[in-house]
């Protein structure tokens, strides 16, 4: 991956059994995500197909300026606790994106 180019976090929810707990995770996230760096471009939202069927409910992306810090954040022993809170309360996929800067 290169090295000028950014990092991004991206994932898709749909509501699990809790998902009245999955409200905290962006609120004790934020903190967390700023001091590795990054920032949300999108959390949440109205999500409208263009194509294909709806499969999921929410849309977070988070932007990190290169993927190191995006690993430290995600691979953080703070952030772990957060993992285990989304996946208990949503079902969904995370996924790593290389950015583009041209």
């Amino acid at each position: 991956m290169g090295g000028n180019a950014d990092a991004r976090l991206s994932g898709r929810q749909s509501p699990g059994e809790g998902p009245g707990e999955i409200r905290r995770v962006p609120r004790q996230g934020r903190a967390l995500i700023a001091a590795h760096g990054g920032r949300y471009l999108i959390r949440g939202g109205a999500v409208t197909p263009l194509e294909g069927a709806p499969v999921f409910a929410r849309m977070v992306v988070l932007e990190f300026p290169d993927m190191a810090k995006l690993r430290g954040f995600y691979d953080s022993a703070e952030y772990a606790p957060l993992i285990a809170l989304r996946q208990a309360a949503s079902e969904g996929d995370v996924a790593i994106v290389e950015g583009y800067r041209g």
